[in-house]
């Protein structure tokens, strides 16, 4: 399923920025682009999208009094390099807050939020991601995830062929992939269920010879949907 959006938002490098982001999500149909309210009114009269990044400073009339007129409004995550609208913006029921300069991957935190795709398609429709490391961003395709550990102030994940380092919390990969294919196995552990090769006892022993313990907390809801 994908989500018709827009983009309004009058400076060109943030819009191309958007229209790049927008492409390589994947789940997203972008319907136009939009450098003031006003034109984005007018289109939306006629038009029916599922979701809309709004820059807050806008010409002609902020982004804050254009979505206070929209009376059948889509989704809304709003885009600012102004932190203090945010109290402002959430209390007009938007789906996120998006902090310029923002990565892929928070843009990617943010589109997952949108209840149009039901929860997780939108994480299901996502094939890749790109994790901070250190100061890099690394393509890593999700499918080749095997588990997630974390370790005091980083995350590692174990890839088919090779580990890479995250800046990221383990809080943040659970809310960023699938939990129908991903699930949180101890209090340090991720693990990719399509990649389980068999349970021992306390153990679930992964491709690659990878072995993740089960926390006590955690094996009965792993049990239930290992067996269901």
């Amino acid at each position: 399923m994908s989500i018709k959006c827009i983009v309004v938002e009058d400076q060109p490098p943030a819009q191309r920025i958007l229209r790049k982001f927008i492409e390589d999500a994947g789940s997203l149909e972008l319907k136009g682009v939009f450098s003031d309210g006003l034109s984005a009114m007018e289109f939306l009269k006629t038009e029916q999208v599922d979701l809309m990044f709004l820059d807050i400073h806008l010409p002609k009339i902020s982004g804050i009094e254009f979505l206070k007129s929209l009376k059948n409004r889509p989704y809304v995550i709003l885009t600012t390099a102004f932190s203090e609208y945010a109290l402002e913006g959430y209390d007009l029921d938007v789906i996120d807050y998006l902090l310029k300069p923002f990565s892929f991957q928070r843009f990617l935190q943010a589109i997952n939020k949108v209840p149009a795709l039901g929860g997780n398609e939108a994480q299901a429709d996502t094939k890749e991601l790109y994790v901070k490391s250190g100061h890099e961003f690394i393509k890593v395709n999700i499918e080749d995830i095997i588990s997630i550990n974390s370790d005091s102030d980083y995350t590692e994940i174990q890839l088919g062929d090779k580990k890479v380092l995250s800046n990221e919390s383990l809080k943040h990969w659970l809310a960023v992939l699938d939990s129908k294919k991903f699930i949180q196995l101890h209090k340090s552990y991720i693990i990719n269920t399509s990649k389980i090769a068999r349970v021992s006892g306390n153990q679930v022993f992964m491709e690659l010879e990878v072995v993740v313990p089960i926390g006590r907390a955690y094996k009965e809801q792993f049990m239930n949907r290992l067996t269901s």
